[in-house]
């Protein structure tokens, strides 16, 4: 780890699962009993706002009745000591990461404590009840809120940042995530032909393992906090 100075960090459902969300889509094809197709595309939306909304809102007040792991922990004391850049892109909606401490933080496919107004295109925080149509905070019309998550056949947040990150890191580790999912499942490949080193942490191997210099197999929750002491003894 001499030789390593920039880190991006990748995280999916994995990580979180050991707290308790819901990994995003079960061994049935569903997620939380829906079908992906009925709550996360513009279409289902469009098709029926109050299923959509309903199934963010129980989403929302899922989380507050978890909290982060020891991978999220080990990861945000990683990002507090590490004195090289670090970027953590997880591909999660929960607050998980954030309220363990992460401040280097991207939430790429965007967060469930958010609402987007289409009205006025502003963001803001949110931990209420969507679908009793709130005002939006910023510019209190009524009826144009949304959850602040980027659905099937929308473009993730960040990702000039995130690309730009990836070309100039030394080291890719991917944590917690099935790799079947772009353009995340991508990233490896972006951060490896750049010449990173690559490492991957799971439950088992994800669909682009082969991609990877290094895999190791595990719970994220014993993993991860593993590797934070290995890079951290070695600073």
């Amino acid at each position: 780890m001499k030789d390593i100075q920039n880190i991006v960090i990748l995280t999916g459902a994995g990580v979180s699962a050991e707290s308790g969300v819901a990994t995003f889509r079960g061994p049935d094809g569903l997620w939380e009993g829906h079908r992906v197709e009925d709550v996360a595309t513009p279409e289902a939306f469009a098709r029926d706002p109050a299923l959509v909304q309903n199934f963010y809102d129980e989403r929302r007040a899922k989380l507050k009745t978890v909290e982060p792991n020891a991978a999220h922990q080990a990861l945000a004391r990683l990002d507090e000591q590490w004195p090289g850049d670090l970027l953590l892109v997880t591909q999660n909606v929960d607050d998980l990461h954030d309220r363990a401490g992460s401040e280097r933080l991207l939430h790429m496919h965007g967060e469930l404590n958010s609402a987007w107004c289409r009205l006025c295109d502003g963001r803001s925080p949110f931990d209420g009840r969507m679908a009793a149509d709130p005002a939006c905070p910023r510019c209190d019309h009524h009826g144009y809120l949304r959850p602040d998550i980027v659905w099937f056949g929308e473009m993730p947040y960040q990702m000039e940042r995130i690309e730009r990150a990836l070309a100039q890191c030394d080291l890719f580790v991917s944590i917690g995530t099935s790799g079947a999912v772009y353009p995340a499942a991508g990233f490896v490949q972006t951060a490896r032909y750049r010449g990173a080193r690559t490492l991957e942490m799971n439950l088992d191997p994800s669909e682009g393992s082969f991609h990877f210099h290094e895999s190791r197999m595990g719970r994220a929750g014993g993993l991860v906090p593993a590797w934070v002491e290995e890079v951290l003894r070695d600073i």
